[in-house]
């Protein structure tokens, strides 16, 4: 799994408890796969080319959201595109 450099530099400013909920996403991304719809509020985003899924980081406000693009499945290449509050999330 990799970051795009706009992800990269977002996770960067995250408070702690978020970047280490994030830190876990990666790990079960890269263990279980894209697909994960036991995550809080977990879905794939409708009307976006390609596959292009989100998830929250926690409850309450200012809500943290992940969202990542499966690049290639054969070889699951997921790049995260976004990280940072709900208000701003790309959908």
């Amino acid at each position: 799994m990799t970051f795009a450099a706009k992800a990269r530099k977002q996770a960067s400013k995250l408070p702690a408890r978020i970047a280490e909920r994030l830190d876990a996403l990666q790990l079960t991304i890269e263990a279980f796969g894209p697909v994960l719809p036991d995550l809080i509020h977990f879905g794939k985003l409708k009307n976006r080319k390609g596959e292009i899924y989100h998830c929250h980081l926690n409850k309450g406000r200012p809500t943290y959201v992940a969202v990542w693009a499966v690049q290639d499945r054969t070889v699951q290449l997921v790049e995260v595109i976004y990280v940072g509050t709900h208000e701003n999330a790309p959908y």
